[in-house]
């Protein structure tokens, strides 16, 4: 009775306020009782991390990376790939061509039913390291055809038998920039200002191996009907490796199997066209006819020398490192932050990670990642096996700042800390409702059965744009980052601890 009298009394007053005052900002802050005014606060609270070694990671990409490198702290890593190459559907070879003299009509264009020359062609256009480094590059058929298996510890040598010489297709030398090529060829531009040159290492296939293709695209063309049928019964794909060489990683845009045909002139009615003294007019060129692109299957596999481990094992610090090897692994004070603010209101929960000075004297030294994504644990793999976005709840991303404070900053991960704090209450909630329930008890076994609830991952990624039309742009795919890169943070068992701030509002 008491609440319901002070609840009429306050009305009147604030109705007696309004009409003899048009400013009513801080109104009813001001007519409420001391003791209900809302205060904002900051608690910080400190966190744990550590480094984690990464055996692999899931690797959905077009680029395949092909190399050796050493770097005096991390150790060496190896890179190769496993791609399959597309068919177009129905894909067909030209045919001979043959000329009717009663009808005067025409068909086909090749001269003779044969290949003139065959390769398979490596092409790049970036690389990391040193780009005049003598290399060694190994491309095998495989055998066996691909899993659907995009994480880098992929087993190459699962699908192709390595001591069968006719798995090799060819082995040559290579250095990423070519001094052969000279300045002239290097940066001719087309019409459209397009650079003609494209870097590559090219790998020449025997005319039988060619023609045994074209032999069976004439006599079986249901077996290239589409990329699927292609791949099971024809071509199921290549192991690019690197067998010798230290300092330099290429990244692949593609492999491409080219064809040299030789093949008439003709005219609009396609009959072939004659030269002086009666020749036939006849025209030598290379054709693409299987090439790795983004609908057929691409797998990267990356190996890290024994460096790594000991990389992790340093308590005084943290890192994260890529291609797979390490990330930094957080453990968020969820039990403490609902224990000291339960019936308060949480506002922003501000999380930064800071890196040391990368200071080295080696040449090729690797740069700090630019972009990481902060995730809960549990939900890495769905995350990027389902190609997920960041939704500011169980995922984030920061650019590294290396201008003025060398921090990869999430200036709110509130949601993140309230979705997991409200996952734990309400399944002790639905343990409660149960007969002998022992709280001290479930919260042992549950935090057993759920060892990661309170921890996150940071790791290198890329950010995957595609253009939407105009100079707008459209964020598709987030992607694990396989470039070499990596950066030393603050923090670990032994280092400076990390802290969050949490800023919360509760009514005093």
């Amino acid at each position: 009775m008491k609440n319901v009298k002070y609840l009429g009394t306050l009305i009147c007053a604030l109705l007696i306020i309004v009409g003899c005052d048009d400013n009513t900002g801080s109104l009813g802050m001001d007519m409420l009782p001391n003791t209900d005014l809302m205060n904002t606060q900051t608690k910080i609270y400190d966190i744990s991390t550590r480094s984690v070694a990464v055996d692999s990671v899931y690797a959905k990409t077009s680029t395949g990376y092909v190399g050796r490198f050493t770097d005096p702290e991390f150790g060496f890593y190896e890179a190769s790939f496993l791609t399959e190459l597309n068919c177009t559907e129905n894909f067909k070879f030209p045919e001979v061509y043959k000329y009717d003299p009663i009808k005067q009509t025409a068909s086909g264009s090749m001269a003779g039913d044969s290949i003139v020359e065959a390769e398979l062609v490596v092409y790049y256009r970036e690389w990391f390291g040193d780009s005049l480094n003598t290399c060694q590059m190994s491309v095998y058929e495989l055998d066996k055809r691909l899993e659907k298996n995009r994480y880098t510890n992929i087993n190459p040598e699962k699908y192709y038998d390595k001591n069968n010489k006719k798995s090799l297709i060819g082995r040559r030398a290579f250095t990423a920039h070519d001094l052969s090529v000279p300045d002239s060829v290097r940066y001719a531009k087309d019409s459209y200002g397009e650079y003609t040159y494209y870097p590559n290492v090219s790998f020449p296939l025997s005319k039988e191996y060619a023609n045994s293709i074209l032999k069976l695209n004439r006599e079986h063309p249901e077996l290239f009907k589409d990329a699927d049928t292609f791949i099971e019964n024809v071509f199921k794909g290549v192991h690019v490796k690197n067998e010798m060489g230290d300092g330099t990683i290429l990244y692949i845009d593609r492999v491409d199997m080219r064809m040299k045909l030789c093949q008439h002139y003709t005219d609009s009615l396609g009959v072939k066209l004659s030269t002086i003294a009666g020749k036939d007019s006849l025209a030598y060129s290379y054709y693409t006819v299987f090439s790795s692109t983004k609908e057929v299957i691409q797998a990267n596999h990356f190996f890290n020398s024994e460096l790594i481990a000991e990389r992790v094992a340093e308590d005084e610090h943290t890192y994260i490192k890529s291609p797979a090897s390490i990330f930094t692994e957080a453990t968020l004070p969820y039990n403490a932050i609902h224990n000291d603010l339960v019936g308060d209101t949480l506002n922003v929960v501000k999380l930064t990670f800071t890196n040391y000075n990368q200071e080295s004297d080696y040449k090729y030294s690797m740069d700090v990642p630019n972009t990481v994504l902060l995730i809960r644990k549990s939900d890495v793999k769905k995350f990027f096996e389902n190609n997920e976005l960041t939704n500011n709840i169980t995922s984030f991303a920061a650019v590294h700042n290396a201008v003025s404070t060398n921090t990869y900053t999430f200036p709110n991960i509130a949601r993140l800390v309230t979705t997991c704090i409200a996952e734990k209450e309400s399944a002790k909630e639905k343990a409660a409702s149960q007969a002998g329930f022992n709280e001290s008890a479930w919260e042992a076994e549950w935090i057993a059965n759920n060892p990661d609830w309170d921890k996150v991952l940071l790791m290198p990624v890329v950010m995957v744009y595609e253009q939407t039309g105009g100079y707008s742009t459209t964020l598709t795919s987030i992607q694990n980052d396989l470039k070499p890169a990596y950066a030393k943070l603050r923090g670990g068992a032994k280092g400076d601890a990390l802290q969050i701030e949490v800023t919360y509002t509760s009514f005093d």
